[in-house]
């Protein structure tokens, strides 16, 4: 005699999963610190590529270090829906100021904010650490390490980026180019040889 699962049963776990856009299946985040550089795949083909900003200490994940740890994580939280860019995020809350680009003395987080959690013995800390994919109002320094740990990309770039990724996907940040970390790009049209 088969089992039957009740129809109530399962309408509510299709309405207690958690919602993932159709878009993001299949999609991949890669830093390289080597590169100062952030690739996202999707599907096997990379669709978008920005200039960012890592740790001015290096690499790694000591409690109280302000390096960027290395390895495997995936999105635990995502905060700043709808903010326009520049806008003040301080504890994970907006404040209601702007910012504007470059401004002088000033180093917020603003825009978004992308809350990674490690998956690896060498990035444990790295959720209780706080670090994000966050943007900057520093952008002059972008492509150079610059942050105390986290990966700072400019506004229009984390917002762009914000859109793309869901609670629970992956990221990797290495030491690799961006090269060894992304697929071959396919040729064109004018570099195929038939």
């Amino acid at each position: 005699m088969k089992r039957r699962v009740p129809f109530c049963a399962f309408f509510l776990l299709l309405v207690l999963m958690p919602a993932t856009p159709v878009f993001a299946f299949g999609t991949e985040v890669f830093v390289s610190v080597a590169a100062q550089e952030l690739g996202v795949v999707r599907n096997g083909k990379t669709i978008s590529r920005y200039p960012v900003s890592t740790s001015k200490f290096g690499v790694g994940d000591g409690t109280g270090s302000y390096r960027t740890p290395l390895g495997t994580f995936f999105v635990s939280a995502k905060i700043g829906d709808n903010l326009p860019p520049g806008a003040v995020i301080k504890s994970r809350q907006p404040t209601r100021e702007i910012v504007t680009v470059n401004a002088p003395g000033r180093d917020a987080i603003v825009s978004r904010v992308i809350w990674l959690r490690g998956k690896e013995d060498g990035n444990r800390n790295a959720h209780e650490r706080c670090i994000y994919i966050h943007g900057t109002p520093e952008e002059k320094r972008i492509g150079r390490r610059a942050s105390f740990g986290c990966v700072r990309m400019r506004s229009k770039d984390v917002i762009a980026l914000y859109g793309l990724m869901h609670i629970g996907m992956p990221v990797t940040i290495s030491e690799k180019s961006l090269g060894q970390l992304l697929p071959p790009a396919e040729p064109t049209l004018l570099e195929r040889p038939d």
